[in-house]
């Protein structure tokens, strides 16, 4: 499964079929498709993340030469935040090597999502692919959607109206205790790919399994070499919040807020599914790097294999295909986003209060 992730975005890039399984010829997406790939835009930009991929190894090495050179201090703490920020950066590789941006060759991807996820970051690359890729065939859509399924958090009154207990109270109150929720996304992210291991083949099981134990083997290792237990403790759980807090934030923005498709309505062709429910943020280099490119919602999820660095390049074209088409566009400010996501979740709660 998690090699559908880049099935879909091959079909997607050589223009012969779109992520819902259609044909793209003759649809609203296929002039786009189009002139996108005439432009090369869906050409990949290996050396772009090689460099990339370079520079945030070499930032995780001194963070971590940093952290020695301090040793048995509470300074140390003030390096939980660099290495928050570090760490999301190779969270943003491993998505990229998911949708095949980085390279074709669907083997070296794997490579590249095992090192990045499972082995770096202790994040199970497999259980994120399949989540991933089920997301991108349907955004938002209630049934289909697990991004949008019942969890610690509700996305339609419908759920909202079945909560009861300390669910019902945490539903009541969930725009307020989102970005506080957040902070815990660290340390879930490694529980949730742990539980994965018992849906993955034997062998994929094996490996995966044996990279996010060296994960916490080297993670404990580097805390309790540097540090004593107490120190290191507190420097694992401000790290993992300060990680789940800034990699929430870049997700956040996306889709909260934004149209769900009616599981019983008619259809939507690739187009509206992708764009309707998708928010853009704008912004300049900054905003692209403190969200990793996925300020370009709407881009992505229309050309999943985009390398990264082309989804601004591609913006100006989708916003005329869509105003040609007469279709919305969203993109707002980046707290803007944070506020139509915030009040999605306000008014999904209202009727419990």
């Amino acid at each position: 499964m998690p090699q559908a992730v880049a099935t879909v975005a091959q079909n997607t890039r050589d223009g012969s079929e779109d992520p819902a399984g259609r044909q793209g010829s003759g649809s609203d997406f296929a002039p786009l498709l189009k002139t996108v790939k005439g432009q090369g835009l869906l050409d990949r930009r290996t050396g772009w993340y090689a460099a990339g991929i370079a520079v945030n190894l070499v930032a995780l090495g001194a963070v971590i030469t940093g952290m020695a050179l301090l040793g048995d201090t509470w300074w140390n703490l003030f390096l939980a935040l660099p290495l928050a920020i570090v760490w999301t950066r190779t969270a943003f590789v491993g998505h990229d090597a998911g949708h095949a941006q980085i390279t074709g060759d669907r083997k070296a991807s794997r490579i590249i999502g095992f090192v990045h996820a499972n082995l770096l970051l202790g994040m199970n690359e497999a259980w994120w692919n399949d989540k991933h890729v089920r997301h991108h065939a349907n955004p938002n859509h209630i049934d289909k959607d697990p991004d949008v399924g019942v969890g610690a958090l509700v996305w339609t009154q419908k759920q909202a109206a079945e909560r009861e207990g300390f669910l019902r109270w945490l539903t009541r109150n969930q725009a307020r205790l989102f970005f506080p929720m957040l902070l815990l996304e660290g340390i879930a992210l490694k529980i949730y790919g742990f539980q994965y291991l018992r849906n993955q083949p034997v062998r994929e099981r094996a490996l995966s399994g044996i990279l996010l134990v060296g994960h916490l083997a080297l993670y404990a290792t580097l805390l309790l070499t540097v540090m004593s237990p107490g120190k290191a403790v507190v420097f694992a759980l401000v790290h993992h919040a300060l990680f789940g807090l800034h990699l929430g934030m870049a997700f956040a923005p996306n889709h909260k807020g934004m149209e769900m498709p009616d599981p019983d309505g008619d259809r939507w062709g690739h187009l509206q599914r992708q764009v309707l429910t998708s928010r853009n943020v704008r912004g300049a280099f900054l905003t692209d790097w403190f969200l990793g490119g996925l300020n370009y919602q709407i881009e992505h999820h229309l050309f999943p294999s985009m390398p990264r660095p082309h989804l601004r390049l591609a913006q100006p074209l989708v916003k005329a295909h869509c105003a040609e088409m007469g279709m919305p566009y969203a993109e707002t400010g980046l707290i803007e986003s944070y506020r139509q996501a915030l009040a999605h979740m306000h008014e999904v709660g209202e009727p419990l209060r």
